[in-house]
């Protein structure tokens, strides 16, 4: 499980009905949705699958996805959701995430060596036929640290492997601190570390990359030309369950079974990966178009009743949030340099723009309960570590009006004009995923209206996915305020996210502090539990105070199954790499 994959928005809220909220008076929304919702199990009956059939899964976007196939080089949730019948981790995990035997390699650490093991077994073959082998895993770190490929996987995590840095920044041709003592072609890799870390007995730890790369398919392909290769964009190699045998760019994968599985043969003939537009996504439900689809929230009531379908439902490891830009990403140096001088640095600023927003009800009265405010940048999922005392940013737009006085942003007529008595105008990037996001949008507005902030949307409407993502990770000059999401790592460790040296701290703030609690939350000491929870609620606490990145919701997301499909789960046991294990699905007998 690997943090940082760009969500789409999921679907929130009829237009029609947006003035009630935008006035404040959210107190009637029903919770009907969220109380059925978590009555739904998180796996279909366990019934014996046959073999064969086809199964078409809906991928709602109202844009094109990517396409890139391959995990080094992805970052945004469409390519992952379409890549996963054949995108297998080297790593299966237990309900708790940490690492088991089960999977297509092993993990042995040794703290006092520093040194990790990765044993690939025999009989782990990519599509084409060929062994996994050492020199694939070893890949797969060349691609991410190498600059020329423009990864934005390479976080300063990865410069706990001995000579990675050195290999990133260009002064070495290979990675000293990977060995595989029976050469390239065996399938041992042992990582040497400066040190070990307490969650890598976990997937998703951040420290340790889970995937590997077809080396004999991909390494005649410049690195710089990777990315738009036809082995990455169209016919990738995969070691999963299946294989790709067609793709229509952005809009259809069909997948067929891999013949060398190395788990056995999948049960299904052919997986149908499509792109359907959330605005006809519960007309798809309902009349069956699809085998698999994601229920848009505000569309629950309009499915809740259809025959012939079952619904498993979880809350997902993720969330959405407000981001403030204080900075940029410096390419020469690996690393985030805030700007003194920025616009939104100031915290006051940004405290005001995060207590103004009536995220809750807005959220839960127009999804019926399915998505709601949550508190901090921990979710609840990852047990104690969240700080359930920490009760966030919850709309007060008097309280908001109170810091932008106090901090001498004075309104001059409707606006407010910066401390220095100079025009103050906030350009807000937000993405255009549902017909419904605009109006939200448009209400967040107006509640900034109200405290005498001046916030725009930049180009003067929601962005399309693609370039929503293009200026975030660019630090376009023109956005000083974006609303993203993360899937998040199954490992709660945050330097992936929101560390000085990794590209994914989009919003680019750098203080001593967040470095220092990053550092303990991932130190020596935190192999002591009790300590390292500590950490945790003293970083969250922190988060919220500076308010540079503000979280905002999270929703239980529903799928909408065939009611004849068996093995779809959840659990984290019966998942690879956050998605669906496509081996154990099948229609049942």
């Amino acid at each position: 499980m690997k943090k940082g994959k760009f969500l789409g928005s999921l679907g929130v809220v009829s237009a029609a009905a947006l003035t009630l909220v935008a006035c404040g008076k959210g107190n009637n929304s029903s919770n009907e949705g969220a109380k059925t919702a978590s009555k739904f199990p998180i796996e279909t009956a366990n019934k014996t699958a046959k073999q064969g059939g086809t199964i078409k899964i809906a991928l709602e976007s109202d844009t094109p996805f990517t396409g890139v196939f391959n995990e080094e080089l992805q970052m945004d949730q469409p390519s992952a959701d379409v890549s996963s019948p054949g995108q297998e981790s080297l790593f299966d995990t237990d309900d708790h995430y940490k690492i088991n035997d089960k999977g297509a390699a092993t993990l042995k650490l040794d703290r006092k060596a520093k040194t990790v093991t990765i044993t690939v077994k025999k009989g782990v073959k990519w599509s084409d036929g060929k062994q996994v082998t050492a020199k694939d895993v070893e890949f797969a770190y060349e691609i991410i640290a190498n600059k020329a490929t423009k990864s934005q996987r390479y976080a300063s995590q990865f410069n706990i492997i001995n000579g990675m840095e050195e290999y990133h920044e260009g002064k070495a041709k290979t990675i000293s601190g990977i060995e595989m003592p029976d050469g390239e072609n065996g399938r041992v890799v042992v990582l040497h570390c400066k040190e070990l870390k307490p969650g890598m007995y976990n997937s998703g730890n951040g420290y340790i990359w889970e995937s590997a790369a077809p080396y004999h398919y991909l390494k005649n392909i410049p690195f710089s030309k990777l990315e738009s290769s036809d082995q990455v964009r169209k016919k990738p190699l995969y070691f999963g369950p299946y294989q790709v045998q067609k793709v229509v760019r952005g809009q259809s994968v069909t997948w067929v079974p891999n013949k060398y599985y190395w788990r056995g043969k999948p049960k299904l003939d052919k997986i149908i990966y499509q792109v359907v537009s959330p605005k006809s996504a519960s007309q798809s439900i309902k009349s069956h178009k699809f085998d698999i689809a994601r229920v848009v929230n505000s569309q629950w009531k309009e499915v809740k009743d259809t025959k012939d379908v079952n619904f498993v439902a979880q809350i997902p490891l993720a969330y959405y949030y407000m981001a403030f830009k204080v900075g940029k990403w410096d390419a020469k140096q690996s690393k985030n340099v805030m700007n003194p001088k920025a616009k939104m640095n100031d915290k006051s600023l940004r405290q005001a723009m995060a207590y103004a927003i009536n995220t809750d009800s807005v959220y839960k009265h127009y999804t019926d309960g399915l998505s709601f405010q949550i508190p901090t940048l921990i979710p609840a999922q990852y047990g104690d570590y969240f700080d359930k005392s920490n009760k966030g940013y919850t709309f007060n737009l008097k309280k908001a009006n109170q810091i932008l006085d106090k901090a001498g942003y004075k309104k001059k007529g409707k606006w407010r004009t910066t401390p220095e008595g100079k025009a103050l105008t906030i350009n807000l990037l937000a993405k255009a995923s549902t017909p419904i996001d605009e109006p939200i949008i448009q209400n967040y507005i107006q509640q900034w209206g109200k405290a005498g902030l001046n916030v725009k949307l930049v180009g003067g409407r929601l962005s399309e996915f693609n370039s929503f993502y293009d200026k975030v990770q660019h630090d376009d000059p023109k956005v000083d305020v974006f609303l993203g999401g993360w899937t998040l790592s199954s490992e709660p460790s945050q330097e992936q996210l929101y560390s000085e040296g990794t590209m994914q701290n989009y919003s680019r703030f750098v203080t001593p502090e967040n470095t220092k609690l990053l550092k303990e939350m991932d130190s020596q000491k935190a192999f002591d539990h009790k300590y390292r929870v500590e950490k945790f609620h003293e970083w969250q606490k922190y988060m919220n105070d500076e308010a540079y990145v503000v979280p905002t919701y999270n929703l239980y997301q529903i799928d909408a199954l065939n009611s004849k499909l068996t093995g779809y789960s959840f659990k984290p046991s019966k998942m690879n790499n956050s998605h669906q294990l496509w081996y154990r699905v099948g229609f049942a007998k």
